[in-house]
């Protein structure tokens, strides 16, 4: 493909685009390369803690050290209003009452009802004994302790 001026100019196009407009700023076929694993990123930005670990948080002598723990600057909240359900840190109590109010709490409680998977119950599963359904564990709301300063 040739573009013609007026007076007996031949240039070809490909040449044209690269001297006379200027290099393209691409100089390289792997843009894509970075996004390849973007998913991963995500997916593990803001991971929770899975309902077996909570479980095991919500026993008396864990939960005490989790609802009391000293003031870390580094979480939010200094890590004084812990919601042990969602595993999550809020600024201060007001913050703290309002989730338990949310939808997202509800849930999380009614998830926490079921007991969790035990490997004698995957052995039971797979055929080693015979089934027994989960049991349905009683979970309430924490008790709230607010601070009369």
């Amino acid at each position: 493909m040739f573009i013609t001026f007026t007076r007996d100019l031949t240039i070809r196009s490909d040449l044209f685009a690269r001297f006379i407009m200027g290099k393209s700023k691409q100089t390289g076929n792997h843009k894509s390369d970075k996004k390849k694993h973007i998913s991963k990123t995500w997916k593990t930005k803001r991971r929770t803690k899975d309902l077996d670990q909570i479980h095991t948080d919500m026993k008396p002598e864990t939960a005490s050290k989790l609802l009391h723990q000293d003031v870390d600057y580094d979480v939010t909240g200094c890590a004084q209003h812990y919601c042990l359900h969602c595993a999550r840190y809020f600024v201060d109590m007001q913050a703290l009452k309002e989730h338990f109010k949310t939808k997202v709490h509800k849930k999380r409680l009614k998830q926490l009802r079921e007991e969790p998977y035990t490997q004698a119950e995957a052995e039971r599963a797979a055929g080693m004994g015979s089934y027994i359904p989960p049991k349905v564990v009683e979970v309430k709301t924490q008790p709230v302790e607010e601070d009369m300063d």
